[in-house]
């Protein structure tokens, strides 16, 4: 296959990141932690190559993943924290599987608070 028929690859694994419900950077486009002008310049890898951002999904389907040591694992993070973080970031997650489904402009792809 001709490398412009390729999607985006993921920089941490090198697999492609075939479907945006897959994608770590629309996630944190998603939570607002990435600007629109800035999706075409930064580094595009799988949700779970994130595992400090993945560890806070808690939803049915998507099998945990667990940061085990360092200063990134929720383990050791305060739990109030954890527990925002979760919140947040399980809400982002869910919202990137809806828009595979929709046909929303990339405007409306974040969240709104």
């Amino acid at each position: 296959m001709a490398v412009c028929e390729q999607g985006y690859l993921c920089v941490v694994c090198g697999g492609e990141v075939e479907e945006i419900a897959d994608s770590g950077l629309y996630l944190r486009y998603v939570l607002g932690e990435v600007k629109a002008e800035q999706l075409d310049r930064m580094p595009e890898h799988h949700i779970r190559c994130e595992p400090s951002l993945a560890q806070f999904i808690v939803v049915e389907g998507f099998e945990p993943v667990v940061v085990t040591e360092g200063p990134f694992a929720k383990a050791g993070l305060d739990p109030d924290f954890v527990a925002e973080e979760e919140r947040r970031v399980t809400r982002g997650f869910l919202r990137l599987q809806e828009l595979s489904a929709k046909g929303l402009s990339i405007w409306e792809y974040p969240l709104e608070d």
